[in-house]
């Protein structure tokens, strides 16, 4: 998934130092949690390097983290490739612009309701929430209950 605008409102407070911090939800936290346990990867790919980004990354045990990329369709095809999933096998969940061909090449592609119009058309589902408000958690529990569902058949 990409971070900022998803993981995040999307909003960045710079400090007179230059250094940043993000506002990131413990919901959306507790999902990824929960999907870790399930043995499901979790990847977040960001256009920007973001020492908060590595830092929530790390609390959250989130094995695998793309910062800097702008071509987000690219980075997830090398590491689909690197960890042996097809399109099929992924969820990609974007905001922007820069996320459509993400959106477009997974197996699913999910947005948040405040998404730029390329993104919102691309996707398959819009999470309920708001991107640092639970729309990670959405789409968590919906790949949990999917998951229940196909296992109980």
């Amino acid at each position: 998934m990409d971070v900022d605008g998803v993981l995040t409102d999307g909003s960045i407070c710079v400090a007179d130092d230059g250094s940043e911090s993000k506002r990131f939800s413990v919901l959306d936290g507790l999902g990824l949690v929960r999907l870790h346990k399930l043995g499901i990867v979790t990847a977040w790919i960001s256009g920007r390097p973001s020492d908060a980004t590595l830092s929530r990354a790390t609390e959250l045990a989130v094995a695998h983290v793309i910062l800097g990329r702008s071509d987000k369709r690219e980075a997830l095809m090398e590491l689909a490739d690197k960890l042996g999933f097809s399109s099929l096998e992924i969820c990609y969940m974007g905001d922007d612009d820069i996320d459509t061909p993400a959106i477009e090449w997974a197996g699913i592609g999910a947005t948040v309701p405040d998404a730029l119009p390329s993104a919102f058309d691309a996707a398959d589902y819009v999470a309920r929430r708001k991107g640092g408000s639970g729309a990670v958690r959405d789409v968590c529990d919906r790949i949990i209950a999917a998951r229940k569902t196909a296992t109980s058949r």
